[in-house]
Parts: C-alpha cells; structure tokens; sequence
C-alpha cells in the first residue's frame, strides 16, 4: 500500500483545530474528506504535530496510505480541487517508505508565533497575530527567553489537560527578535508540551511590557507549578513553520 508524505500549509482561523472534533470542523477532517472524493478510499492521515483552534502551519507534515499507486502530483493536486473552497493547501507530496511516519519520524519541530506591536490593531491580520497594543522590550524578552533553553521539567509551561507521559522536554531554541512593528518568538524542540509555546511566549510579554524580571521567568520553570505561567498567548499567532526528519 503506497505510502505519501504530505505538505500542508493552513489558516486555522475557520478550524477547531487539526484534530478530528464532534462540536466543528478540523483540518483533518476536511483533507481526509477531500482524499475520499479523488481516489474514492476512506482513509486516514496522521500529522506531524496537532495543532489547536486558531493556530495555523506554514508547513504541516501527514503521512497517508492509499490503495492506488498514484503519481506524487497527482495526489496533490487533487487533493488542492476538492479543499478550493477552504484556506488549506497541500504544497507537495511525496512517496515515502512504509517506515516513515509523520509524526514518530520527525526529530525536530519548529514554531513561531507573531507579535504585531503597535497602538493601531491589525487589520489584514487580524486573525494570524497577537496584538499589543504596550511597548515592548523584544531584547528583554529574548534574555529570560535563553533561561528556558535546554532540558527541563516544563509542569510551569504545560496545560492541564496535557496527555504527555513526562513534562521533560528540551527546548533547542527560543529566541526573540523585533521586526519592524512585529516582535517574532521562534522555538524548536523535538517535542513540546500542549500549549506550551504559547504559555512561554504569554510570561515572556510580561518581561516585555516590564511586569516580570529576567529572573521571575525562571524561578517561575524551577517552581514546576501551572499557576506559576504568565497568562497564556491567544492561538491566533502561532504558525508551525517546519518538521524535520532524517534523510
């Protein structure tokens, strides 16, 4: 049975997220659903990383097994007709071997979320950033952002609902950087936590806006307390932007 690699960019403004939900609609849902009506299979695809209501990817990877041994492009583009009418593309697919799978193949993942800030709210990006409307100190926010990198317990930085077997994670990297009137939080890491990006990029504003010092961020991780976070980033800044695998 073919194996395909699929390339996924998408708004995950009009989604309850990329996971199938019974209360609305989800990116799997409707990539599965336009698979169904090209090749006529039920299938199923499995994702990189499930992405919550709100956020979006750049570059989303699933994997899906097909009982046709289509061309790569085929599967692409067909897939591209029946979601026309939705913000989610596939950039590319890709046979792959039986081995590989989308997300226990994956050795990195990265994310970035996007700060507009600026008095004037967005407005053709009203759903695709965070706006802050408060000065903020970018170069604050990157120091106690290095206090977060490498191997932690991160129970401070991790929902309550998370399914994770172990708050052990290893951030690789987490830095900040002012562009213009955007202030961008980049973080990779093998594996994170559920909300985890956006609980750390929530406490590091308040070290931008000067609520926090460098050092409450990380006597903060070292509580390994939930009520110890800053509030949490909304969704709507939060772009998964690439998966990395071995070649």
């Amino acid at each position: 049975m073919p194996r395909y690699k699929l390339v996924v960019e998408y708004d995950g403004t009009p989604f309850n997220g990329w996971q199938y939900q019974t209360n609305g609609l989800s990116v799997q849902q409707v990539i599965e659903e336009a698979i169904e009506r090209f090749s006529g299979e039920k299938v199923r695809i499995h994702c990189a990383g499930r992405t919550d209501a709100g956020v979006h990817a750049t570059s989303q990877v699933a994997h899906v097994d097909l009982a046709k041994d289509w061309r790569a492009d085929t599967v692409r583009d067909a897939t591209n007709a029946y979601l026309k009418a939705l913000p989610v593309s596939v950039l590319a697919a890709q046979a792959v071997p039986d081995g590989f799978h989308a997300r226990l193949s994956a050795i990195k993942r990265h994310y970035v979320y996007r700060i507009v800030n600026r008095r004037a709210p967005p407005a053709l990006e009203a759903n695709r950033v965070w706006h802050v409307a408060w000065p903020l100190d970018a170069a604050k926010m990157h120091e106690a952002a290095q206090s977060l990198l490498g191997q932690h317990d991160f129970t401070t930085f991790r929902a309550s609902e998370c399914q994770a077997n172990s708050p052990i994670r290893t951030l690789d990297r987490l830095d900040v950087e002012r562009i213009g009137e955007e202030i961008r939080v980049h973080a990779s890491a093998r594996s994170f936590l559920h909300h985890q990006v956006r609980s750390i990029v929530g406490t590091l504003e308040r070290v931008g806006v000067g609520r926090w010092s460098v050092d409450q961020v990380r006597a903060a991780l070292d509580a390994r307390d939930r009520t110890r976070c800053g509030p949490m980033a909304p969704s709507t800044g939060l772009y998964l932007i690439g998966v990395d695998y071995r070649t």
